[in-house]
């Protein structure tokens, strides 16, 4: 059978204006910054002016992933459009996708098959211009720290302790480790430097927490660029950079509005890292999305014990947020994986290898249900291969946890395949009351709250902190950022950080190797392993394939 690609799909669909989109969603004509036809950007005093009441919150994350797949913002729009199906009034909240995946091995990131975000060629590549307004932000504080040191370094900064980079968003591995500042003195103090890509940019990561254009510029001014010769932190503020790097970021900060295929609103807007960064779209346009449906759908990046710890421990904690159910999206094939399979085994029934695997995803439910104390459902991406015998052991080891799987069709029917698990969310919210706890709390100490994660989330034994992570915490702790939550950077393919120990991997400890605090996001990152914060393309990018006719129609994007 011949499938349909993902841009064949979006591109057949016949969109309705945003007008109207935003009409469902109860957005007034007034606060609508039209991009087009089908884009808008929506106005944040339509926060302060609506009487809605806030909806309820549905966070959708998976089990660890593999290069099988899982299919997690796909069953969050299929989510959501099963919603509307079923009467409810709902929104979808996502994070936009960055240039460096479309171009490098993803392709797109507007989910897939029938359960898509459009206009997705736009959403994949320029959009409405946020990231190219988060990298100028970020690329002005590098070019005036670079000019303070220039013109007679007043803050007696030390260029070999700068940790500011510049960014871009793509992938260019050749970008991680410059020299720059050459060519004599008119050409700026040489030094050492390097770039991120933008999603890894400290001020994605604060663009999608700051609650208002006020909280966004204090953030900004809080930032650490670096330290003096006197190893005092030299910040944003002291450059006197926020107010116009605030000024770049003042429209970027009010939320996008498009539609999924079947005309629900969805709310797109940011996208930081999931691992330096939280991993979910921007506080602003959840609590816009939560204001404007009786229910909301969103996701948070990689498996659980990364995604839905940050979105649970960091932004929740921030936002003043509580999550009413929590979808865990699973595929048989990725469970099978995790069993030992390889990937072109994974098409034949093998109840055994979905048994060594399937702790994996138990695991995951028991810390949604039993650390963070809430209701949550299995939702199965079904795959043609999978077998009625493999789907029943599925339901039935879930059971034991006291926890329903529901299975999904989303990619091949839309909102019709997720109609069985909009019922189960319904129902979840309304009947099972959660006690939502956060895995630890802010008066822990910084090493505290790191062991409590792998403890408690990853299901390991302890932490090893290196003598030189031992003295960045003393040092971060004695400048008063240990009350921050933690954000730790490890493998998304394993709960521990070796990526190789697949399942649900015990008696592992997991060693921190550097610490250092984004101040101005207001989190502490830990970094556990060799984290890319720069990626690089592989062998043969996505981009190969993209292409445009003479009527201006890509092709390629999937």
């Amino acid at each position: 059978m011949q499938y349909k690609t993902d841009i064949e799909i979006a591109q057949s669909c016949k969109m309705k204006p945003i007008q109207e989109i935003a009409s469902v969603a109860h957005v007034d004509e007034k606060y609508i910054e039209q991009y087009g036809r089908y884009k808008a950007k929506i106005d944040m005093s339509l926060m302060k002016e609506s009487n809605r009441k806030d909806g309820k919150l549905i966070l959708v994350t998976a089990i660890t992933p593999t290069p099988a797949g899982e299919g997690k913002t796909t069953t969050t729009i299929g989510l959501a459009d099963g919603l509307k199906r079923i009467g409810k009034d709902v929104t979808v909240a996502l994070r936009e996708p960055s240039l460096g995946p479309v171009f490098g091995v993803k392709g797109g990131a507007a989910g897939g098959g029938y359960a898509q975000v459009v206009p997705m060629e736009d959403i994949n590549l320029h959009f409405t211009g946020d990231f190219h307004a988060i990298g100028a932000a970020n690329n002005l504080l590098a070019a005036m720290l670079d000019n303070h040191i220039k013109q007679g370094n007043e803050l007696n900064i030390d260029p070999r302790r700068i940790t500011w980079k510049r960014c871009v968003d793509m992938n260019d591995r050749q970008l991680r480790y410059v020299v720059d500042g050459m060519g004599g003195v008119a050409n700026g103090v040489p030094r050492e430097d390097g770039f991120d890509i933008t999603v890894a940019s400290e001020i994605m990561a604060i663009f999608c927490l700051s609650n208002s254009i006020t909280d966004l510029k204090k953030r900004l001014s809080n930032i650490i660029v670096g330290y003096t010769y006197d190893d005092e932190p030299v910040t944003c503020g002291q450059l006197k950079a926020e107010g116009a790097m605030t000024a770049l970021l003042k429209d970027a900060l009010k939320p996008n509005l498009v539609q999924t295929l079947e005309g629900t609103p969805a709310f797109v807007h940011g996208g930081p890292f999931a691992n330096i960064a939280h991993g979910c779209n921007s506080v602003i346009a959840t609590k816009m999305a939560l204001k404007m449906g009786d229910y909301t759908v969103t996701e948070a990046g990689f498996g659980a014990d990364l995604g839905a710890e940050k979105f649970l421990d960091i932004k929740c904690r921030m936002a003043g947020l509580t999550p009413d159910a929590v979808v865990i999206v699973a595929t048989v094939r990725a469970l099978k994986m995790h069993g030992g399979l390889a990937k072109n085994e994974l098409a034949t029934e093998d109840i055994t290898a979905l048994e060594r695997g399937i702790p994996n995803l138990l695991r995951h439910v028991s810390n949604i249900k039993n650390v963070y104390k809430l209701p949550c459902v299995v939702a199965v991406n079904r795959f043609p291969t999978d077998t009625d015998n493999e789907i029943d052991f599925i339901i039935a080891k879930c059971k034991e946890l006291g926890v329903n799987t529901v299975l999904s069709t989303v990619w091949a029917d839309g909102g019709k395949g997720g109609e069985a698990l909009a019922h189960e969310v319904v129902r979840l919210c309304e009947e099972e009351q959660g006690d939502f706890t956060f895995s630890y709390e802010d008066d822990c100490t910084i090493e505290q709250k790191i062991e409590s994660v792998v403890k408690k989330v990853y299901g390991g034994n302890g932490i090893i902190v290196t003598p030189s992570a031992k003295k960045q915490i003393q040092r971060l702790e004695s400048l008063g950022f240990g009350n921050c939550p933690v954000c730790i950077a490890k493998t998304q393919y394993s709960f521990s950080d070796d990526p190789s120990k697949l399942g649900a991997p015990d008696n592992f400890e997991v060693t921190v190797r550097n610490v250092k605090v984004s101040a101005g996001a207001g989190f502490i990152v830990v970094l556990t392993g060799d984290i890319m914060t720069m990626p690089g393309l592989p062998k043969t990018p996505a981009a190969e394939r993209i292409d445009v006719d003479e009527n201006g129609v890509i092709s390629g994007l999937f």
